[in-house]
């Protein structure tokens, strides 16, 4: 890992010269993508992963070799002493770096759907619950003291706070929650000029749809269908709608929920 600055732009909302993010679940797919976009946009990422450590140290050494900086924090979140690993680790990159602070936490990691109301277990409820809901509030919390006026919190909930999920109804019901909390922390935190938003996937390529969605024509033309824009959607369609949140251009934009499953079930 490099630890001489190589993209570094001048924060517009801060006195920092660096701009630091926070992405979780950013060791594959949508968190990956963003956690690319951001330090191609001159951030200084913390690559957030679970139990996939080789995983998240391929998302930095590809941020590197684009020019961009990024350092792996591993915690497997809805466990005991989840973040308190988090915050050690996340320390310690930034103490590599030579920064304090943080500008950007964007909530991705999640699991997702665990069946519908008939066959859900307690174990299971309380599982998604805890990994998609309690762990972001509670990581919330304690990165609060940390982040810089004018920051940004962005949260990766689901087309199926809109459209009906029974399928997966706990795991929707997290999502729900998720937009819940970024409506009241909008209020609360305006008056430091944080904003708080949500971004909200529909159907997406990857590695959790691949089981179902790729190499399989019928369910990929299925899929596509639902969408407005007739097609499934990338990582990167997601990564992008996180950027503008995260940019001075969205200044004016808080307690707001960005719809990007591509137009599905209008």
């Amino acid at each position: 890992m490099s630890t001489t600055p190589t993209n570094t732009t001048t924060n517009t909302t801060t006195n920092s010269t660096t701009r630091t993010a926070l992405v979780t679940g950013a060791s594959r797919g949508i968190g990956r993508a963003i956690a690319e976009r951001l330090a191609a946009d001159g951030v200084l990422v913390a690559v957030h992963g679970g139990s996939d450590e080789p995983a998240a140290k391929e998302v930095v050494a590809a941020i590197e070799a684009a020019g961009g900086r990024a350092f792996v924090v591993m915690a497997e979140l809805g466990t005991p002493g989840d973040l308190d690993r988090l915050f050690d680790g996340l320390r310690a990159g930034w103490a590599e770096f030579g920064v304090d602070g943080l500008d950007i936490l964007v909530h991705n990691a999640g699991i997702g759907a665990t069946g519908p109301i008939e066959v859900e277990t307690e174990e299971g409820y309380d599982r998604v619950f805890a990994v998609n809901t309690r762990a972001a509030f509670f990581l919330t919390q304690r990165a609060l003291p940390l982040l810089r006026a004018g920051g940004r919190i962005v949260t990766i909930t689901s087309g199926v706070t809109r459209i009906a999920f029974p399928e997966g109804i706990a795991y929707a019901m997290t999502k729900g929650a998720l937009e819940a909390f970024t409506l009241a922390l909008a209020k609360q935190l305006g008056p430091r000029g944080i904003t708080v938003n949500n971004v909200a996937p529909g159907i997406v390529d990857t590695d959790v749809n691949a089981g179902w969605l790729r190499g399989n024509p019928v369910a990929e033309a299925q899929a596509a269908s639902r969408a407005a824009l007739g097609r499934v959607g990338q990582p990167r369609d997601i990564a992008d709608a996180v950027a503008f949140l995260t940019s001075a251009d969205a200044r004016w934009v808080t307690g707001s929920t960005i719809d990007a499953t591509g137009g599905s079930d209008l």
